[in-house]
């Protein structure tokens, strides 16, 4: 009988990875890139949480994201809110659909973008398939979901309802500047000791 051979290892951490971990951890900073899914939801709630326990100095969050899944993104806009740190919103590079969604989580006052972020909003879509009846019940499930994130949108910004329903209806962008006259932000910075302390 032949003896099975150990498994293999799994890989050891890029060292140069957990240093930069540890570094981004210790200076209370937290990143959402990329496309946003359950796991990198339950990873930025994981430091969230981690951080508030740690201390109530206010925690940076920077955002470069397409969007991703709605509820993933709610949440993160959820746990924002949940914990009593306060968080500095950051946007960079572009910021869309659920991106913008969680980026409303905190004050007006505390969201601010780099100089060449871009901003989208939209109406949440949706893949439907299936039975006739299960269609239907996916489009009134987005109808939903699209009068919630119009509401968050209008009351975070101060926008008209009626006005942020017509602007979702299809893709709106905006430069950072456009963003600051429509009120999703505070502030353009450049520099981080331009955030609040």
């Amino acid at each position: 009988m032949e003896t099975p051979s150990p498994s293999p290892l799994p890989p050891a951490a890029d060292p140069r990875s957990t240093f930069l971990e540890e570094k981004a951890f210790k200076s209370r900073t937290v990143l959402v890139f990329g496309a946003i899914t359950d796991v990198s939801a339950a990873d930025v709630a994981r430091r969230l949480i981690a951080l508030d326990a740690e201390s109530s100095a206010p925690i940076q969050l920077l955002v470069s994201s397409p969007g991703g899944h709605l509820e993933s993104g709610d949440t993160i806009h959820d746990v924002v809110r949940f914990i009593d740190a306060p968080v500095n919103m950051v946007g960079t590079g572009w910021v869309g659909s659920a991106a913008a969604h969680l980026y409303l989580s905190v004050p007006r006052e505390r969201r601010f973008c780099l100089p060449h972020t871009r901003f989208l909003i939209h109406q949440p879509s949706g893949g439907a398939g299936g039975s006739a009846s299960d269609i239907a019940i996916q489009a009134r499930e987005i109808v939903k979901a699209r009068e919630r994130i119009a509401r968050v949108i209008a009351r975070e910004t101060g926008q008209p309802l009626d006005k942020v329903m017509i602007d979702i209806e299809r893709d709106h962008w905006m430069s950072a500047d456009e963003a600051v006259l429509y009120g999703l932000v505070s502030r353009v910075v450049e520099r981080r000791r331009d955030l609040p302390d």
